[in-house]
């Protein structure tokens, strides 16, 4: 597979249409596809080498790699039930969505049935670090799969982590994210404790940015709580699905319960498609109008 490649990516929310400007900026011929066919236009509008595709049929047929970055399993496995037929014997499915292990098996399956290179591919890393190609990629499958997909994958990511051969990616990913969670939630509740103990929320970051305790990640958190930004990146209904995700696997401990929690309360506070931050808008009042 050449460096250019042709790519699809079937889905145009946040993520998918930064992977689909970041793919066009590196050279390649991206088709963008969505169920709702203007979200795909309006992505594509100004990202150099992204052309939206109408039909699902036109942006699959012929593409080397295609990436699906949709909702839920059930939704990626209700598009590609459609498009798995249609995809050629060289093409690569990269199933970059968060689904879990379940789904993503089952997904694999029907991969199979369809004699379609699949690679079970979630990312660590949302709309920045996706239009800046700094993702990281954490990846189960074949290494055939593995290597005609990895022009594309490095294009967008700062390194490809090869986990497994099944649905390993998948458990890595909902671990990742419970881990970024919980540490968002719990910067939240530091940043009251400092409140309460009079300590300069300023003062406690250049401790912590000193020593081995620097969490940059969440220190960017905590910048936009101190702002208030809540732009999403990470959207705080998009955590409380993978919480219940893994869930599914193990029931949560009384830690991962409080955080998931926090998120609901977060979402039924009307923040949920804001970003993960947006747990810190619970612990002080909105400032007056």
């Amino acid at each position: 597979m050449s460096h250019s490649t042709t790519v699809t990516v079937l889905g145009a929310g946040a993520l998918g249409a930064a992977m689909a400007a970041r793919l066009g900026e590196t050279g390649h011929e991206v088709r963008l596809w969505n169920r709702t066919s203007d979200k795909a236009r309006a992505a594509a509008r100004h990202a150099a080498g992204v052309t939206a595709v109408e039909a699902l049929d036109d942006a699959v047929s012929g593409a080397s790699v295609v990436i699906t970055v949709l909702r839920d399993g059930d939704a990626v496995a209700a598009v590609m039930s459609d498009a798995a037929g249609r995809l050629g014997d060289d093409a690569v499915w990269v199933q970059a969505s968060t689904v879990g292990p379940r789904s993503a098996g089952s997904l694999a399956g029907l991969a199979r049935d369809h004699g379609v290179a699949y690679l079970d591919a979630p990312v660590s890393g949302s709309t920045d670090p996706a239009r800046q190609g700094t993702l990281v990629w954490i990846v189960a499958g074949p290494e055939g799969a593995l290597a005609r997909a990895r022009p594309v994958l490095d294009d967008l990511g700062s390194s490809v982590q090869h986990v497994g051969t099944g649905a390993e990616g998948s458990a890595v990913k909902l671990a990742v994210n419970a881990w970024m969670t919980a540490a968002t939630v719990a910067a939240s509740d530091v940043l009251a404790l400092c409140d309460a103990l009079g300590v300069d929320h300023a003062t406690l970051g250049r401790v912590l940015e000193a020593g081995p305790l620097a969490m940059p990640y969440e220190s960017r958190k905590v910048g936009a709580m101190e702002d208030r930004s809540y732009a999403p990146g990470f959207a705080v209904r998009l955590a409380l699905k993978d919480m219940d995700l893994a869930a599914e696997a193990a029931a949560p401990s009384p830690l991962l319960q409080a955080v998931r929690d926090r998120l609901d309360a977060t979402v039924a506070a009307g923040h949920g498609e804001d970003d993960l931050a947006a747990v810190d808008a619970l612990r002080k009042p909105r400032p007056a109008s």
